[in-house]
Parts: structure tokens; sequence; C-alpha cells
């Protein structure tokens, strides 16, 4: 049974969206720091035509742009406007999916849009069949959840991004594992920019089941 927080009001995101076929997945993107939901809404359409896509904007705007979360001076994220976002963005989420059945439900989040959906993913594994982290951040120690036993976790991320240490993406990959998760790791050899072959593991990531 999928279980959201049902005591929040549901936040009224900005959103784009696409109507995919029947048969296709339902696709969740998230952007990264200073983009918008048509970061990666465009880039799913191409890589998988059947799809249903929603495609929520971060409600929060430091700086002039807008992100999921607040972070603090460092650049870190701030744990607890994360924790209370994630309770917010996992209630809709829910309630998106309701509204759109479909057989496949699937996350992709990019940077901070990664990060919060790998802390979705972790407390409220079954609003997702399979996620998609590229270059997420997580600073803190997930704790386990045996609910995220044959999900399907693809991260992806470069050996030399200083917004993502590949240090926290190890720490991230070998605790998806323990879970039992499905976990496919892909490293490139440069920073945050999205490769080729990145795009080809998602490609083959999104449309394989």
């Amino acid at each position: 049974m999928l279980q959201t927080p049902i005591d929040l009001k549901i936040v009224d995101y900005t959103t784009k969206k696409t109507v995919g076929r029947p048969d296709g997945p339902l696709v969740f993107t998230f952007h990264g720091t200073g983009s918008n939901e048509n970061q990666f809404h465009g880039l799913v359409e191409q890589l998988t035509p059947r799809a249903t896509i929603i495609s929520p904007r971060g409600d929060v705007l430091e700086n002039g742009v807008a992100q999921f979360f607040r972070t603090q001076a460092d650049g870190d994220c701030d744990r607890d406007d994360l924790a209370r976002r994630t309770e917010e963005m996992a209630t809709w989420l829910a309630d998106m999916r309701a509204r759109n059945l479909r057989r496949r439900t699937i996350g992709l989040g990019f940077s901070s849009g990664a990060t919060i959906l790998a802390a979705i993913l972790v407390k409220y594994p079954d609003i997702f069949d399979a996620v998609a982290l590229l270059h997420p951040n997580v600073s803190w120690k997930p704790a386990d959840n045996r609910g995220l036993r044959n999900r399907k976790v693809l991260i992806a991320a470069g050996k030399n991004d200083p917004a993502s240490p590949p240090a926290r993406t190890e720490a991230l990959i070998s605790y998806f594992s323990r879970q039992g998760s499905r976990t496919i790791a892909h490293w490139h050899a440069g920073g945050q920019q999205i490769t080729e072959d990145e795009l080809s593991v998602l490609r083959r990531f999104l449309t394989k089941g």
C-alpha cells in the first residue's frame, strides 16, 4: 500500500504536463538549481515518447533562482527545510500518481532535484517503481528502509563534480545496494555536465523496465 503523509495541504506547484499513452509510464522530472520545469521535460518526451510526463518547478527562490529546498551558507542543504519539503512533495506526488494511473511510475532528478528525489525515495519508496538520480548531493546518512528492496535506482555522476562530491555519491550507491535495490551506477570523468554516455544509460533505464 502506498504510504505518504495525509495531514498536509497539497502544494500547488507550477508544472508542465504531457499526456502520453495509457500503456506508457508516468515520469516525474525534477530540475536542478536555477532551472525550471522545462529542463528535462522535452528530453523525456524524446527518450520515452509514450510517457505521461509531469514536471514541477521548485517553489523556493534563493538569489532569484528556483530550487526545491533551502540551502545553507556553504551551499549544503538546510536539512530541516529539506525534511519539510520532502513531506510536501511526497504528498503532492501521491496525489498526482493517483490522478494519472499508469503501469510504472518513474522519477528523474538532476543535482538539487536529484537530492530531494533521493530523500523522497528513501522515506516513501512505494511512490516510485524506478528512480534516476543524476548528480545528487546527499550529505546525510539515510535510514534503512526495507521498502527499497528491488526498487530500480540509477545513480549517475562525474568524478570531478564539486557540486556532487564523489565520496557522497559512492556512499549513496553503497546505501541503495545494502537496501537490496537494483542499483545501477554510471560515472564519467567530468563534472556536473550530462554526457552522451550518461544519456544513453538514462535512455535504457527509462525504456527497459
